[in-house]
């Protein structure tokens, strides 16, 4: 993936209930269990001898029922088998579990590789009385025990636990940064999330200063990049880094813009002392790493390299393995606890380079577990959601993380607004280390639904937590809380914070002048469709009823968006198209089963193959557009035709021979265009490029879509499965209302210019 915007595959809608029948019913049975029994006598009792997949899947029916789960054949079929599974589980040696590991590549050997020398390490208890000891030890005991278990280890015993033990043991387990209180008990802090559709500076610029005005922003300020260009890239580390230079706060709270982390090295050489915390997207196994295009040796060396005061930030979630086709047969909870695995190993290699610098170990390390991104195929109620995040608050800290959440949600899940913020009082009491904060619960560039500034003053009435005191003080500075912590009159106005900025800068006009420049230039950011919170409702916890009803608006667009399909008159208007489908039947499997939507069906792979022999070898790029999940954003007038008209334009000139024919798809994924490019161009001569246009990320406020650019030789197309999101690059926010379709036209050949340079 290309950093966060393609890891993230937003996609938004509730325009109606999906039913459980739609979904499928496979599961795992266990109708009895032997008083005391192990996984181990069961399998031996069943199977007559160790069955690695029956293991892996009683595992997973341990687990609370989650749909990624059941899609891989892992889920128990009923909660008997459930509680089966668990009290197989409960009765397991910790010694035994790790003697049959649940799968082997060489992440798991380096996560694992220091555990055996541990003299304290308890493996003579079984998991019931591991899940025991951390709900009735103190503090320092978990924290003596936790660093010895092993990743595996730490993903069962969450899985015997309720939802009131996991808060137990996440109420009482804490891991805060160096010199700080961030990750300390009884505080919540915040990552500002300033996105822009554009990576407009200046929208960025008012979201932070936004956040500031409601006292909100003391762990990070992290951008998802639309645009993974050094160039880009580097012009918001910039920003950023200007922004906490004026103030004076560069060494209390860091920044950080969310492409590869190849990308952040880049721009480091090119501009030293540019970046601050470096970034990167990790998976549980080596497999699904590779789809993020790191490996063990890379993320080591960047580890290795991070001496100064700000190292690594990681993001995770469950389910991403499992999307990207390397599930292994092992469920999503001990995924993600070896994604914590691989964070704590880093962090460790950070701490020993810090030492071997003639440094203090203090690693400044920190993930953020973005749970409920992916959609309904991997868990689709509120409740599930409730459940990821408080297991994934366990494991992150029993690994020793400071752990943040993205309580977040794509809107084809069953979780509306509301529901979120249930969602948030259910999961607040086991005390995360952060949440995301941008001015509304809608990120207007990625579309998703997760936390805004508002919530978190709510949630600081609610639950008294804190901001770290460094920043705390920041705020009482900035005149927007007083000394007793309340709200001043300047409360929730980037305006006042602007003039702030502005004095700071030198800037001696007169303050009404200051102010009146900064509503104007607070307008121009609106005016593209950003939302910045200004003001409060009723309370200084709650939006102002004018943007409340604005994001309302967005929300239900949102709905209607997801479940839109190309229709026969748009079609018809396509000028030389060739339609195709993929393997979804319905509107609702390609929204449940997203696998259907990635391979082609057979009339059309025939097709497919037919267009190859017309071809004749005579074209290297090919333009395919899908629906994919915002159908409208294809449909909408003077967005696909202008940027389809620029893009042929500028291919010709570039010296490209695009192929006339477009290919359109009917319930097209991205995958769904890498098998086409398999068929149309394997074992051909020299790079060929297949340009996917596909409608992504309803809820910016926008009707966007995306183009996936794809160019390797026709060797590696002649490779199935060989072509995936590693090698690929993505112009997104594409629409009339914000990035320009002939401008994305352009970007886009300058782009694939630059791949088939190499």
């Amino acid at each position: 993936m290309l950093g966060a915007p393609f890891a993230l595959t937003v996609s938004l809608s509730q325009a109606r209930r999906l039913t459980a029948a739609e979904s499928s019913a496979a599961g795992v049975s266990i109708p009895d269990v032997n008083a005391g029994e192990t996984l181990f006598d069961y399998i031996q009792r069943i199977k007559g001898k160790h069955d690695s997949k029956f293991y892996r899947q009683l595992l997973g029916a341990a687990n609370e029922f989650k749909e990624g789960d059941q899609f891989i054949g892992v889920a128990a079929v009923d909660e008997q088998s459930r509680h089966n599974a668990r009290q197989l589980l409960a009765a397991t040696r910790i010694v035994d579990l790790e003697g049959h590991p649940i799968y082997e590549d060489d992440l798991n050997r380096y996560i694992n590789k220091n555990m055996a020398d541990a003299d304290t390490r308890p493996v003579n208890l079984t998991l019931g009385e591991l899940k025991q000891l951390l709900l009735e030890a103190s503090e320092t005991k978990i924290k003596q025990i936790a660093g010895t278990l092993s990743s595996d280890v730490i993903g069962c015993v969450v899985k015997l636990m309720t939802n009131d033990e996991l808060i137990t043991v996440g109420a009482k387990v804490f891991n805060p940064l160096p010199g700080s209180q961030l990750g300390a008990k009884g505080y919540l802090g915040a990552r500002i999330q300033p996105n822009s559709p554009t990576d407009n500076l200046d929208d960025i610029f008012w979201q932070v200063l936004d956040g500031w005005s409601y006292a909100v922003g003391d762990v990070v300020l992290g951008t998802n990049p639309v645009s993974s260009e050094p160039e880009s890239v580097q012009a918001v580390e910039l920003q950023l880094r200007e922004i906490l230079e004026t103030f004076g706060i560069a060494d209390v709270l860091p920044h950080c813009v969310l492409s590869h982390i190849d990308v952040q090295a880049e721009v480091e050489r090119r501009s030293p002392a540019s970046t601050a915390l470096w970034f990167q997207s990790i998976a549980g196994c080596d497999a699904a790493n590779q789809t993020f295009d790191i490996d063990l040796k890379k993320m080591r060396d960047y580890a290795r390299s991070r001496t100064g005061k700000y190292a690594l930030y990681f993001e995770t979630g469950q389910g991403a393995d499992f999307t990207n086709g390397h599930s292994h047969g092992f469920d999503m909870v001990l995924h993600e606890s070896r994604k914590y695995g691989f964070a704590r190993a880093l962090s460790r290699e950070v701490a020993l380079a810090q030492m071997q610098a003639g440094q203090a170990a203090a690693p400044w390390v920190h993930l953020n577990d973005v749970a409920g991104f992916i959609g309904p195929e991997v868990f689709r109620t509120r409740e599930q959601l409730v459940r990821c995040c408080l297991e994934d608050i366990v494991m992150g800290k029993l690994h020793g993380l400071m752990i943040g959440l993205d309580v977040c949600s794509t809107l084809h899940m069953d979780v509306s607004l509301d529901d979120l913020d249930w969602c948030l009082e259910q999961i607040m009491p086991a005390n995360p280390g952060y949440l995301m904060a941008l001015p509304t619960k809608i990120d207007p560039m990625l579309g998703y639904l997760t936390t805004g500034f508002q919530d978190h003053v709510r949630i600081r009435e609610k639950f008294g937590y804190r901001v770290n005191d460094a920043m705390w003080a920041f705020f009482q500075q900035l005149g927007v809380i007083d000394a007793q912590g309340k709200p001043t009159k300047h409360f929730g106005d980037p305006t006042w914070v602007y003039l702030q900025y502005r004095r700071k800068k030198g800037d001696s006009r007169p303050e009404e002048r200051i102010l009146d420049e900064g509503r104007r230039r607070l307008a121009d950011v609106r005016s593209r469709g950003v939302f910045l919170a200004t003001g409060y409702g009723e309370k200084p916890s709650a939006l102002s009823p004018d943007l409340q009803q604005q994001i309302d608006r967005i929300y239900h667009d949102a709905k209607q968006s997801i479940w839109a399909e190309l229709t026969p008159a748009f079609i018809a208007t396509l000028p030389a198209s060739v339609p195709i489908k993929t393997q979804s039947t319905s509107r609702s499997e390609f929204i449940l089963h997203p696998a259907t939507g990635e391979a082609l069906a057979p009339a059309s792979q025939t097709a497919i193959k037919q267009l190859r022999q017309q071809y004749d070898a005579q074209y290297n790029v090919q333009i395919v557009i899908s629906d994919g999940l915002n159908a409208l954003s294809i449909m909408d007038e003077d967005q696909l035709e202008p940027f389809l008209q620029e893009l042929r334009t500028q291919l010709k000139t570039a010296g490209f021979h695009p192929a006339e024919q477009n290919i359109l798809v009917q319930s097209g994924r991205v995958r769904a265009g890498y098998r086409i490019g398999e068929t149309l161009f394997g074992g051909l001569d020299g790079n060929r490029a297949l340009l996917h246009i596909i409608g992504e990320r309803p809820g910016t406020g926008h009707h966007t879509f995306s183009v996936y650019m794809t160019s390797p030789p026709g060797s590696v197309w002649g490779q199935p499965g060989q072509v995936d999101h590693n090698i690929t690059r993505v112009v997104s926010g594409i629409a009339a209302t914000a990035l320009k379709p002939t401008r994305a036209a352009r970007d886009t050949v300058r782009i694939l210019q630059q791949m088939n340079l190499g």
